[in-house]
């Protein structure tokens, strides 16, 4: 009863404070501490939600969440980039403090403090399903089962806690919502509290849809982006990027267009891809790609005509992937009321970052820029927890594991660099909350070939330093500017306001022990 009276004190039940009565109750009729549902896809990005943007597509299992709990509509990560926004969420620390600095050169310490070792030590049953994406092994789980690398969506392997690689067959993200479910109603000890984190793969490169969604949103047209065909004026480092739909999109592995006749960098990956499914998966797939694969070539689109074909493509196919997700996430809500689980559950929707929907003329991520840093934190909150509605103020990737510990009356420890968000939860505005954001990025040279850079985000201005190769410092205010078209820096007019962040920046660093500084005095590394 310890660990209960803890937590109904930190979310504010003192209506429902222990009696001498209630302590003879059966031990099945007992309030239990909070479970806590994390679902976390892979590149989904706020516009492709209707809770957030109504422009393209309705998600109404997604809204679900939305409308009965809080949506964060100034929710950042620290650094976009799978793995490592992985490692912030699951330490509450930047980069700079989990050693998980890229996707290429890094294997996570799994011997470090994390908040699933946290929560097992509280007396939580913790699991883990799906995409992993750390290189090493999962550690701090009393179950897990995983994808190897960025998984396949069609008869995907999972590496299971025996070190067996096993294959399943079906869709993706059918396969990880039934082993959530069975973990919850079949494996798990029911007289314990639990934390659940639900891994997609969806909704990453190459977006493969199930079969069944295939055929969906094909009479869909969508206008291009106002900044489509950005030229990137006073942004050096947005000029060398790799990520243009225009020119770096591949027709084959992206866009499904193969045939024997035609070559791409990417076509021998797409085919193994095709190689993983069935008869009847495969015919379901040329039905529906043949058509349109015959008739692009009979076409054959050139210039902004062939840009604007790319680009319907990739929304189309994007679509249909996250109505699977959508769908699936569905199913865990209902099995949660089903089970009379809602009301002492926090369930926990959001992506590792953003993505560009052909803002810029792009897809994917990596930049400090608001489509990528910007990231979807929903929150369906249990009963107890009365906020309802936008939750405006800054947060980030870190603050989630300092959330999860509190939730569950577990310590936070003073090492990591993130902060509660229960406050907010309860409806608290807090007088000290953070008014500004660390960033850093530090993935290259490698895929895409985003400049690293860091920088610092307030509520209205964003100061971006590029370095390494290159050194160039960026400024947006983004009331004024919000697609960050505007490079302010080095105008007389912003001089007070850029010395101002940068007195801030240094302190972050200074405070997250980040390595990597600017000098003040020279504006350099």
């Amino acid at each position: 009863m310890k660990n209960l009276n803890l937590v109904y004190s930190l979310a504010g039940l003192s209506a429902l404070a222990t009696t001498a009565s209630s302590c003879q109750q059966n031990k099945s009729d007992v309030k239990k501490s909070y479970n806590i549902v994390y679902i976390m896809t892979d590149d989904h990005t706020a516009q492709m939600m209707s809770c957030y943007d109504t422009r393209y597509m309705e998600t109404p299992n997604l809204d679900r969440i939305a409308a009965d709990g809080v949506r964060f509509t100034n929710s950042f990560v620290a650094n976009s980039l799978s793995g490592p926004s992985r490692a912030c969420i699951i330490t509450g620390k930047h980069s700079c403090g989990n050693k998980f600095y890229d996707n290429t050169t890094c294997v996570f310490d799994g011997t470090q403090q994390t908040f699933p070792k946290l929560l097992q030590k509280a007396g939580y049953q913790t699991a883990l399903i799906g995409k992993w994406h750390l290189e090493s092994l999962p550690t701090g789980f009393d179950y897990w089962e995983i994808l190897p690398g960025q998984g396949d969506y069609y008869n995907p392997d999972f590496i299971t806690q025996n070190n067996d690689t096993i294959q399943k067959h079906g869709y993706i993200t059918n396969l990880i919502t039934d082993d959530a479910i069975d973990w919850m109603e079949n494996k798990r000890d029911k007289n314990k509290p639990f934390c659940l984190m639900i891994h997609h793969k969806a909704i990453h490169r190459n977006w493969m849809a199930d079969t069944c969604n295939l055929a969906l949103y094909e009479d869909k047209t969508f206008p291009l982006p106002e900044t489509f065909f950005d030229d990137y004026e006073g942004r050096p480092a947005a000029v060398a990027q790799e990520m243009s739909i225009v020119k770096d999109m591949d027709m084959i592995y992206d866009l499904k267009m193969l045939r024997p006749d035609k070559d791409s960098r990417l076509k021998t990956l797409y085919e193994s891809f095709l190689g993983r499914m069935d008869k009847e998966q495969r015919a379901a797939w040329d039905r529906f790609y043949g058509p349109i694969i015959e008739d692009f070539y009979k076409k054959n689109p050139q210039g902004k005509e062939l840009a604007n074909w790319k680009f319907q493509r990739y929304m189309r196919d994007y679509m249909k992937t996250v109505k699977s997700l959508d769908d699936n996430v569905g199913r865990v809500l209902d099995y949660l009321k089903e089970k009379g689980l809602l009301d002492n559950t926090l369930v926990v929707y959001t992506s590792d970052q953003g993505f560009y929907m052909g803002e810029h003329g792009w897809f994917d991520k990596r930049f400090m820029y608001e489509e990528s840093m910007h990231t979807p934190l929903i929150m369906r909150l249990p009963k107890g927890f009365n906020r309802r509605g936008d939750i405006t103020e800054l947060v980030q990737n870190i603050d989630y594991a300092p959330t999860f510990l509190e939730l569950a009356g577990v310590k936070v420890p003073e090492d990591m660099h993130g902060v509660s968000l229960l406050p907010l939860l309860k409806g608290e505005h807090p007088a000290n909350w953070r008014n500004a954001l660390y960033y850093h990025f530090y993935e290259y040279p490698a895929e895409h070939m985003v400049k690293r850079h860091y920088g610092i985000r307030t509520k209205r201005y964003k100061l971006i330093h590029f370095y390494n190769d290159i050194d160039e410092w960026e400024l947006y205010d983004l009331q004024k500017d919000p697609n960050e078209l505007h490079n302010l820096y080095g105008q007389s007019d912003y001089d007070s306001i850029v010395t101002d962040l940068k007195r801030q920046l240094l302190e972050l660093q200074e405070k997250y022990n980040d390595p990597v500084r600017f000098s003040p005095n020279r504006d350099k590394e």
